[in-house]
């Protein structure tokens, strides 16, 4: 049963009942109804938009985009593991193969030029990752044409070296002197300390140790064009024109076997070693000239030592000591 109310009225003197008025009773029914509503959509808007209240599909999102950012961290680490060594391998195609065959460098910057479209990773743009994303997409893309090219010159070297087999019997690719337990390197190309002036001077070959009397061998196909001491400081040497630009010289030998104008093959032997001329003992100095230029001699010593060897030579030839002569 309703409460019923009552008031006081002055003019009476007596208490009458209040009827309460249906239209306003019903006006505030609906009031608080729409209040009510109104306050738990924003208390469920809130709830969305905080870390308390996901959804499982939005826990499954959350997580497939974390996993996205490993593998995407995991792909740049590999992509810097590719990166190195297309370097190193970008490096000896520039140095080493395309020097052997007289062949132009190819330029850093055509190996590596940006690509030229600006918009290329537009739809890749607006994301929450995008940067990441689009920073990876562009690390592949250049890696990618940095193996074309690469893979283009090792095709270009490869029909070089088909067409060249007398280019590669010339270059001087041995040690010209046994050296298997690799003890016989004294002195390496570059500044090193004169031995009788003892001031810093730039050494322009590599000095073999080794016993007097110790064969020689020519370390390309050739022809000698020098037998002889009238060059100051080398005492008897013998320079050998092997073409193509390529001239490797060898001084202070003992003894020759080889006489100018005779044409020698790789591993010939054409004298023995000495200590004539400017030398403070006996071994042999080795030099190797390309277009007239001095080069180091370490770079050309592929025809008979592993890498691994390669490694310990070089080595020993990059300590700046004393060379002999």
């Amino acid at each position: 049963m309703a409460k019923v109310k009552y008031y006081y009225d002055t003019e009476s003197l007596a208490y009458r009942i209040i009827t309460p008025l249906k239209r306003r009773s019903f006006a505030y029914i609906m009031l608080f109804l729409l209040a009510s509503a109104l306050f738990g959509f924003l208390v469920f808007v809130v709830l969305l938009n905080t870390p308390f209240f996901e959804t499982p599909k939005d826990k499954l999102q959350a997580r497939e985009i974390d996993n996205l950012k490993i593998q995407y961290a995991i792909l740049n680490r590999k992509i810097d593991q590719v990166d190195e060594v297309l370097n190193a391998l970008e490096d000896r195609d520039n140095n080493l193969y395309r020097a052997y065959f007289n062949s132009s460098p190819i330029s850093e910057e055509d190996r590596k030029a940006v690509f030229g479209l600006e918009n290329r990773y537009k739809d890749l743009a607006g994301y929450n990752n995008s940067d990441l994303i689009i920073n990876t997409t562009k690390r592949v893309d250049v890696l990618s044409k940095q193996l074309v090219i690469q893979s283009k010159s090792l095709d270009e070297i490869l029909k070089l070296a088909k067409s060249k087999e007398k280019l590669l019997a010339a270059i001087p690719a041995i040690q010209p002197v046994r050296n298997e337990n690799l003890k016989r390197m004294a002195s390496g190309f570059g500044y090193r300390s004169d031995p009788f002036t003892k001031a810093r001077k730039f050494h322009e070959g590599m000095d073999f140790s080794a016993k007097m009397g110790t064969p020689i061998f020519a370390s390309g196909d050739g022809i000698v064009s020098r037998a002889d001491n009238t060059a100051s400081g080398f005492g008897n040497h013998i320079v050998i024109r092997h073409g193509f630009g390529y001239e490797t010289l060898y001084a202070h030998l003992s003894r020759y076997k080889a006489h100018v104008g005779q044409y020698v093959k790789r591993g010939d032997i054409i004298g023995y070693v000495g200590s004539t001329g400017r030398s403070e003992a006996p071994h042999l100095h080795y030099e190797v000239h390309k277009n007239g230029e001095v080069v180091n001699p370490l770079n050309f010593y592929y025809g008979n030592i592993s890498a691994a060897e390669y490694v310990a030579i070089s080595k020993i030839a990059n300590q700046e000591n004393q060379s002999l002569d």
